[in-house]
């Protein structure tokens, strides 16, 4: 089974958030149950550098623009990985994105749909001699024409499965790049790619692939309604046959408190202990009073809307009267970073504010807090709160999405049970959220209930195995031809003289797929 596997970020390549963490450890785990599994991205001058064992596979021009795929592999899991190096359009100041005023790339139409057209070469056999995937798995928007793109080709195609892992992110463009993206201006419809107007990459996505997945039960659901389905909710439902929902998981060789680098010291969920210094270390990192008595709440995410860190703002007065700290690390609307920076100033020693994304910051606040804030107006998966859980930091959330299939509320029913692990609410106000967080600091107060789901928390299990082979069994249907992975190579040593039949392994697998 050789599936390509085509993201705009793969962590530790590139990263501004989940889908690159997904992006790596999906590929993984899919790795782990024997797929021949090759990961395409742009090469961003950071990604260049960090990836091992770079030749040059290939180089074509189109006018003036030169273009190298280089074959390497990923510097963390070895796994192969192929990059398109076109600096015109990826060696630029600012984030994959936008530029440093936070807008974003006028060309961003062009850079992804050169990703999306080098990929498809890739998939089809023309760029590297030897090998073509029986299945693409696109992800996101920047990768949406990718499934179009492939119909068009001439020959045999390989099925594409899309994962929308937001559907708020659209890929909007003016109808005028059509002609210089070189597409047939009659797919500019609305049973075509045309979205109010605009070009729609996800919309694409959508339209011409195979297969859909999104990244939590919940959010498949209510991706299918009018309050949000951003728009495509018509189209979802044309294709729901086609749509499923799987839950992102955990790699917990990167989110784990017993082995993570980036902490003072270790802990476990038999050993707790060493969660308190994590706590008084970053006190004194970010300039917090050494009180380790008094909650600890976090902040990891972006600070947009969708987040609901307008809500959050506006209730900080509230919030800061009760006895809280507040760490934040994020980044977003520049609107609200300067509030939450003016915020932090004015509860000097109570709060404190890092605009950006820092990775080893980020596993440190998670060592060290109490309580992690989470709120969203939607939220397709929400991979925070189960890097938080890992770490015996207990989610405040709203039941939404994916975060309504992952964390169960403290009620007195599942506090009796032993299987609450977090604190939820419904509406997306900011008294609902307060009043959560009053449930929260209200258990935080009760030593035992308070570590019996410190520790339920920090044993839960979300590891990427059950979905990744939701996935292969995906795969499997697209593509039954190579519906087996390969058998390993027969190699020297004991543990390779004997045969290994592979589909014992498989067999929920293989019956889910037929």
């Amino acid at each position: 089974m050789r599936v390509l596997f085509v993201s705009s970020e793969i962590y530790p390549l590139a990263k501004t958030g989940g889908l690159a963490d997904v992006s790596a450890a999906l590929p993984r785990a899919l790795s782990a149950l024997g797929v021949d599994i090759r990961l395409v991205m742009p090469a961003y001058p950071g990604a260049l550098l960090a990836a091992a064992d770079r030749t040059l596979q290939a180089e074509f021009t189109d006018g003036d623009t030169i273009t190298r795929v280089f074959a390497a592999r990923t510097p963390d899991t070895g796994l192969p990985l192929w990059l398109v190096h076109c600096p015109s359009l990826y060696d630029r100041e600012g984030s994959f994105y936008q530029d440093a005023h936070g807008c974003d790339w006028p060309d961003n139409a062009e850079r992804f749909a050169h990703l999306d057209r080098v990929a498809a070469r890739i998939a089809t056999g023309e760029l590297v001699p030897g090998w073509r995937a029986d299945v693409v798995h696109a992800n996101d928007w920047h990768t949406g024409l990718l499934p179009l793109l492939l119909r068009a080709a001439n020959g045999e195609r390989p099925p594409v499965l899309f994962t929308i892992h937001n559907l708020a992110f659209q890929g909007l463009f003016p109808g005028s790049v059509m002609s210089s993206l070189g597409l047939d201006q009659a797919l500019f419809t609305p049973e075509g790619i045309e979205f109010h107007g605009r070009v729609s990459f996800l919309k694409a996505g959508i339209r011409f692939a195979d297969r859909l997945t999104t990244v939590s039960p919940g959010y498949a659901r209510e991706i299918l309604t009018a309050e949000h389905g951003c728009g495509l909710d018509g189209l979802l439902r044309e294709r729901e046959n086609d749509l499923a929902g799987i839950l992102n998981g955990v790699d917990y060789e990167v989110w784990n408190p017993a082995t993570d680098p980036h902490l003072p010291v270790a802990f476990n969920a038999s050993d707790p202990s060493g969660k308190h210094i994590c706590k008084m270390k970053l006190q004194e990192e970010l300039g917090l009073a050494p009180t380790p008595d008094v909650p600890l709440l976090i902040w990891i995410s972006r600070i947009t809307q969708q987040k609901m860190a307008d809500t959050t703002a506006d209730v900080l007065p509230e919030l800061m009267q009760r006895p809280v700290q507040f760490a934040m690390l994020g980044q977003g609307d520049t609107a609200l970073e300067r509030k939450f920076r003016d915020a932090a100033k004015l509860y000097s020693g109570r709060m404190a504010v890092r605009i950006g994304y820092e990775e080893p910051l980020a596993h440190r606040l998670y060592a060290a807090g109490d309580l992690l804030l989470h709120p969203a107006q939607f939220e397709p998966c929400g991979l925070t709160p189960l890097y938080a859980l890992g770490y015996g930091t207990i989610p405040i959330v709203r039941d939404v999405g994916g975060l309504a299939d992952t964390i169960i509320d403290a009620n007195e029913e599942t506090i009796r049970a032993g299987t609450a692990t977090g604190f939820a609410f419904d509406q997306p106000t900011g008294t609902a959220m307060l009043d959560c967080i009053d449930r929260a600091l209200g258990m935080r107060a009760r030593p035992i209930p308070w570590h019996r789901m410190q520790q339920r928390a920090m044993t839960r299990d979300f590891s990427w195995d059950s979905s990744a082979r939701r996935y292969l069994a995906i795969y499997q249907e697209l593509a039954p031809a190579a519906s087996l992975p390969q058998l390993a190579p027969k190699l020297p040593g004991p543990e390779r003289d004997r045969p290994h039949d592979r589909r014992k392994d498989l067999g929920p697998v293989i019956a889910a797929a037929s």
